[in-house]
């Protein structure tokens, strides 16, 4: 809210006022964020140990169902009941989801 000065209105400046910002080196340049984390081969590992029903949408809009059996840097092996086994490339998935039993 802006101040009251004796009947006159002044504008509350917010620049430079946080306390992260007061004392930091603002020219330094901020480091980016990793690339890889680590948590893609521990997700994958706990829900192929688990068997978890999954859903991998591919790129051409296509969704495929099954457990994930194996994965690599470069694909993932997806598992089906009564269809083929399917080795998918991960360039062509666009996510990969729980499945919870809905279809779309």
């Amino acid at each position: 809210m802006p101040r009251k000065n004796a009947g006159r209105m002044t504008a509350m400046s917010f620049r430079n006022q946080s306390p992260l910002t007061r004392n930091s080196n603002s020219n330094k340049a901020k480091m980016p964020p990793p690339d890889e984390t680590g948590q893609e081969a521990l997700y994958l590992k706990a829900l192929g140990e688990k068997q978890t029903p999954m859903a991998v949408k591919l790129l051409d809009g296509e969704v495929v169902r099954g457990w994930i059996e194996y994965y690599d840097q470069r694909m993932i092996r997806l598992t089906r009941e009564g269809q083929p086994n399917l080795f998918i490339f991960k360039h062509d998935i666009m996510y990969i989801s729980e499945d919870n039993g809905r279809r779309r």
